[in-house]
């Protein structure tokens, strides 16, 4: 069968597309399949990097440019390009330095165009490279090159509200927080986030005339639903994004939810 509109699908990866074990599920891949065969795009949005986004574009053989570092930038896998970029401004060097420096419990990852940086290698930074599978570089904050993208603080849950309010209490100007994870907390530049992302997305040559679906479960998500045509959720969604979602799936993403969304995109079931 043929789409009757022209539709792009974005999800996010962790807990949306990706099962705990972090390999896409082969029902999930066949849908998408079965959905650009019937001419619909298909692409990401995740926190990740480029380089820790490579493994799944293309075992997702992403045809559409993806989103990525949280929407700091949009990516195009085929050709190796970036079709947007926005950088952090150059004062988050000493925001970070000061952070790291009075919160040093908190795991600091310096995420630029080509490298990752750890500036403070804690456990749960350690962790959180090992998700990524990355081979990161390691300096201090000065020693950081390149254009910065995002800082990821990394920390235990439990840690994570007290540290909130140390940042609010720090009034930091031209750049934006948010809580990506559980356990991350992340900086970004001013008014960046997967909505805004999508809103240059839209105006991306050919991308126009495009109806987008969102599909996400976390805080950081929220922005890419609000900005979409229609936004879904997996049955294993935070509420906030529940609440914000035009559709929640019955299946989680150990379940196969993309494949039911999908299955219900080509059945006719959702009017967009």
């Amino acid at each position: 069968m043929k789409l009757d509109q022209k539709l792009c699908i974005i999800t996010d990866l962790d807990g949306t597309l990706l099962p705990a074990s972090k390999i896409p599920l082969d029902q999930d891949k066949k849908a998408i399949r079965k959905f650009e065969e019937a001419g619909g795009l298909f692409s990401i949005a995740t926190g990740r990097t480029v380089q820790a986004s490579a493994r799944y574009a293309e075992q997702l053989d992403l045809k559409s440019p993806m989103i990525v570092f949280n929407g700091a930038a949009i990516y195009n896998h085929q050709n190796q390009e970036y079709l947007f970029v926005h950088a952090l401004p150059d004062t988050a060097k000493a925001m970070t330095e000061k952070i790291i420096t009075e919160q040093p419990h908190a795991g600091g990852e310096i995420l630029c165009l080509k490298d990752t940086w750890v500036v403070n290698n804690t456990e749960h930074e350690k962790m959180h490279i090992q998700i990524c599978g990355v081979s990161p570089r390691y300096g201090t904050v000065q020693e950081v090159q390149g254009t910065w993208l995002k800082v990821l603080f990394a920390m235990s849950p439990d840690e994570i509200p007290a540290f909130i309010q140390y940042i609010q209490d720090q009034h930091f100007q031209g750049v934006d927080f948010m809580r990506s994870e559980t356990k991350f907390y992340e900086m970004l530049p001013e008014g960046v986030s997967k909505g805004s992302a999508l809103t240059a997305y839209r105006n991306l040559p050919g991308m126009k005339e495009f109806k987008f679906i969102a599909v996400g479960d976390f805080d950081n998500d929220i922005a890419m639903l609000k900005a979409a045509d229609l936004a879904v959720c997996p049955a294993n969604a935070a509420d906030p994004v529940k609440a914000v979602s035009d559709l929640i799936l019955s299946r989680s993403c150990e379940e196969g939810a993309m494949e039911e969304l999908i299955s219900k995109i080509l059945n006719q079931e959702i009017l967009i």
